[in-house]
């Protein structure tokens, strides 16, 4: 019965539009005043799932990427960006996904990668004579590949949740990040080609070097990043607050588009923006303490196991599972209610944790772009001024795009582990 009424409370708060936060709240809460149970538990639940020395890396990079932003970075990145690909037919949806490859290394957030080079590309590209539709839409999916590329807030959250090192999952991301960049700057092309979309003039070695030189500094970032972990010199807490004093440095004196009277609106907005995550973090460690104590997790994975021990079978059905609550849940919240279960169901078939983790949260990130609760498709659309409808029929060649190489991330496990492998040998 109480089982029951957590999860009609859970379905019915999504259903309803309630942040999901404040259902995950509400429906423990719920779960907890019938259970019989102190609601006492709920701060001693959501302290229990906040108390990690490495959850406090997500202010640091968080603060990081707001201070690089703030200080004129996404123009250098879009400027670098249309330098190096912007020539091409459709240049400017190919640009729009190399600067979401390289702004991902600054933000480690798919949501701020969608608006801070939507809020550039896409109406630049409307004004260049591109469609809203794919301007947006292009936009969306490629914001995607931010979360993978280093740093990573989903990556540091699965660490968190599986005690693997962050380092390691920052590096695993990257293969896959690059992967899912590539694919979808060629899907742009094909799309471009067959639409007959314009194409901008080659801009010649000078500006390519001279981009580069602009961009040098933000770039440089994501190296110092995993450089100052895999070389044990710093814990990732400590790299995100060498990475945000980098970003003041090079906001304030090096590109001087960071002036020290926006610092504080810098530190309130990335204040605001970690702690709804966090508050997020602990409110979905209530919940899952509660799956835990009614023995869900084993459930699924003895349902599972009773039907296929299969590893490929297995694998299908976890991708299955995560596209699908991709579609309803918020990332974070779905990490940490189904990762370490479908985690004990991977390894119960030899699945790698590495492995598993990296194709986990390529899940879910196809998930911010898909209707109905697709964050970076609301952003998008928002920017682009055009219908949801709209922009969802525009983005399924590149969800398409991204299932492909998803599947190959599953099935292939050589691109999630090799990187990790080679360089923490």
């Amino acid at each position: 019965m109480e089982l029951t009424l957590l999860l009609v409370t859970f379905v019915t708060g999504l259903v309803i539009g309630l942040p999901v936060a404040v259902t995950l709240g509400v429906s423990s809460m719920a779960y907890l005043l019938l259970a019989g149970i102190p609601l006492v538990t709920i701060p001693q639940k959501m302290y229990a799932g906040l108390d990690s020395f490495v959850l406090l890396c997500i202010p640091g990079f968080i603060l990081a990427g707001n201070l690089m932003n703030a200080g004129g970075i996404t123009g250098r990145i879009v400027r670098l960006a249309q330098a190096m690909v912007g020539w091409m037919r459709g240049g400017l949806g190919l640009t729009n996904v190399a600067a979401s490859m390289l702004f991902g290394g600054i933000s480690g957030t798919a949501a701020a990668d969608a608006a801070s080079v939507g809020g550039m590309m896409i109406p630049g590209m409307k004004k260049a004579g591109y469609p809203a539709d794919f301007s947006a839409a292009i936009t969306a999916a490629s914001s995607t590949v931010g979360p993978m590329i280093p740093p990573s807030v989903p990556m540091i959250i699965v660490g968190t949740l599986s005690g693997i090192s962050v380092g390691k999952m920052f590096l695993a991301g990257a293969v896959p990040g690059v992967m899912m960049g590539i694919a979808m700057m060629i899907t742009a092309w094909f799309i471009a080609r067959r639409r007959n979309f314009p194409r901008q003039p080659w801009q010649g070695w000078r500006e390519l070097w001279s981009a580069f030189l602009g961009a040098f500094w933000a770039v440089s970032m994501t190296a110092l990043i995993i450089v100052g972990m895999l070389s044990g010199f710093a814990t990732p807490t400590e790299t995100a607050i060498v990475a945000s004093i980098y970003a003041f440095v090079v906001g304030v004196f090096v590109y001087r588009g960071l002036k020290l009277r926006d610092v504080p609106k810098v530190l309130i907005d990335s204040a605001v923006s970690a702690s709804a995550i966090l508050l997020l973090v602990g409110l979905a460690n209530v919940f899952g303490w509660i799956l835990v104590s009614e023995r869900i997790p084993q459930m699924i994975s003895d349902t599972v196991l009773s039907m296929t021990t299969n590893k490929f079978l297995v694998i299908l059905l976890i991708n299955l599972v995560l596209l699908f609550v991709g579609m309803f849940m918020e990332t974070i919240a779905a990490l940490i209610i189904l990762f370490v279960p479908l985690l004990a169901l991977a390894q119960g078939v030899g699945i790698d944790p590495i492995h598993f983790a990296n194709f986990a949260v390529l899940n879910l990130m196809i998930g911010l772009t898909t209707p109905p609760v697709g964050v970076c498709l609301f952003i998008c659309a928002n920017i682009g001024r055009i219908s949801l409808v709209q922009i969802t029929r525009a983005i399924w060649p590149f969800i398409l795009t991204n299932i492909a190489v998803l599947l190959l991330v599953s099935y292939v496990p050589f691109f999630s582990t090799w990187l990790p492998n080679l360089l923490s040998n």
